[in-house]
């Protein structure tokens, strides 16, 4: 039986940093209230002019073609995660398959808030497992700093702005590559996690660029108590599906949104510290990108059959989780 299987990981951050000194330069804030809050202390800012989210996926694609030796013209689609689309239309997908070379591909973009990339590769496993396809590429490219509001003390000192990609392939290996997910949503999360103008309901207007609200808005510890229960249930429900328990699974790989969140989590969980994998406190909450940017920078202590759990939660509300074992 086919099953897919993450066969390379590459990823990009922008070289501009934004630490919490020069944030509270920038607004009534200062690096101890934001430590102790979320447990950031830098974030990567895209300041390239022209550029957006599909400058900073073009690059991780590359990345990832070279590091895994695929040709561009191999490559079958690429589905691309993104709350930051460079356009309305067409996809960033699009623009970056274009970019890339990636001749013979076709793309498209998801939205599933910081949930994209877990969603992306559940539909990439979905193509792989049909047959239908051969190699995808699941690239989530965010350039959250489009849409940060640095005059809110509140929600700007969360993002940052980075891509990761993963090349997906099949597999006839027994137990290895992508074993099982679940996910979940619930509409009732609009008003708290939101970008209120902009779209159809509310198009873009003297008004509402004038009232900031083609910003992220979030209802902080709405936010919070959701993202917590959500991503714990889901994760633990993904673990006993399959047998696991916490001594069976090598890594939990959380969505880097809030360290606060990441701890209570593990901590509910039972995950002992050196099983959590985080990387928040030097590139904040890159939506999309921040699982894949995690587990690349981590991947050197990755071994092959590492089983790991993935867990995410974004806007709408959208959350779920993943069981994969590793095969790199």
């Amino acid at each position: 039986m086919l099953n897919a299987r993450i066969s390379g990981i590459a990823s990009y951050v922008p070289e501009d940093i934004l630490d919490n000194d020069m944030l509270s330069k920038m607004v009534d804030t200062n690096d101890e209230w934001i430590t102790t809050r979320v447990g950031i202390k830098t974030r990567h800012i895209l300041k390239k002019e022209g550029a957006g989210s599909s400058y900073m996926g073009a690059i991780a694609v590359n990345r990832l073609l070279e590091s895994t030796g695929a040709k561009a013209d191999e490559i079958d689609l690429i589905i691309c995660a993104t709350s930051n689309p460079d356009y309305r239309f067409p996809s960033t997908g699009s623009i970056i398959a274009h970019d890339c070379g990636l001749t013979n591909a076709y793309a498209y973009d998801i939205q599933a808030a910081c949930a994209g990339f877990l969603v992306s590769l559940q539909d990439a496993t979905a193509y792989i497992r049909s047959g239908m396809y051969k190699k995808v590429i699941v690239v989530a490219a965010e350039m959250m700093s489009s849409m940060t509001n640095y005059n809110d003390r509140t929600t700007c000192p969360l993002f940052g702005d980075a891509a990761a990609a993963v090349l997906v392939e099949p597999t006839t290996q027994e137990g290895v590559g992508v074993i099982d997910g679940e996910f979940h949503v619930n509409g009732e999360g609009l008003p708290h996690l939101i970008m209120k103008a902009g779209g159809s309901v509310l198009p873009a207007s003297h008004e509402t660029v004038d009232a900031s609200e083609h910003f992220v808005y979030q209802e902080g510890r709405h936010v919070y108590k959701h993202a917590v229960t959500d991503m714990l249930e889901s994760s633990l429900s993904v673990m006993q599906r399959n047998g696991l328990t916490v001594d069976d699974v090598d890594y939990l790989i959380p969505h880097q949104a809030n360290l606060r969140i990441i701890e209570a989590v593990s901590d509910r969980a039972k995950f002992p510290t050196e099983k959590v994998l985080v990387n928040i406190q030097k590139y904040g909450n890159t939506s999309a990108a921040s699982i894949p940017l995690c587990i690349d920078e981590h991947k050197n202590q990755l071994k092959k059959g590492d089983k790991l759990i993935l867990t995410a939660f974004g806007a709408g509300f959208t959350w779920g989780a993943m069981y994969i074992v590793w095969d790199i």
